[in-house]
């Protein structure tokens, strides 16, 4: 038995309450939800993260959500959604498995605060976010 809990979900080798599977991706309820209706979407194939993926494998992940968008907000007709994806512990992973969080929003009390978002619009000029951009560019 693996140890990635995800995979483990994917094989059927522990129980997961399934919204959607094709070849390529498997959709179920998060078990620990943040809101109601909160769905993980996840590859089948074992992706530990965003830059892991072929353009291929995240052309058809990324194909199925909007349909699970759309399914949570005719279900459940939420005034927003977060999609949220963490890369590596520092930014928050704790499942080493690529999986895209779909959390619906009710109202800004709805117990999921994102409020300790904190920018830093006064550190960086218009010159300096064009440095940084040439250099992601190249990279590109």
């Amino acid at each position: 038995m693996t140890t990635c809990i995800f995979c483990n979900i994917i094989e059927g080798k522990i129980p997961s309450i399934k919204l959607y599977e094709d070849e390529n991706v498997y959709a179920f309820m998060d078990i620990m939800p943040l809101t109601k209706g909160h769905v993980l979407l996840v590859p089948k194939k074992h992706i530990e993260n965003i830059y892991d993926f072929s353009a291929q494998d995240a052309s058809k992940l990324f194909s199925i959500a909007p349909r699970i968008a759309n399914a949570l907000k005719e279900t459940f007709q939420p005034v927003g959604m977060n999609l949220l994806q963490n890369n590596g512990a520092p930014a928050g992973q704790s499942v080493f498995h690529f999986h895209l969080h779909f959390i619906p929003r009710f109202d800004e009390n709805d117990g999921f605060n994102l409020s300790t978002w904190q920018t830093h619009e006064k550190d960086f000029s218009t010159e300096q976010l064009q440095v940084l951009a040439d250099k992601i560019k190249i990279a590109l």
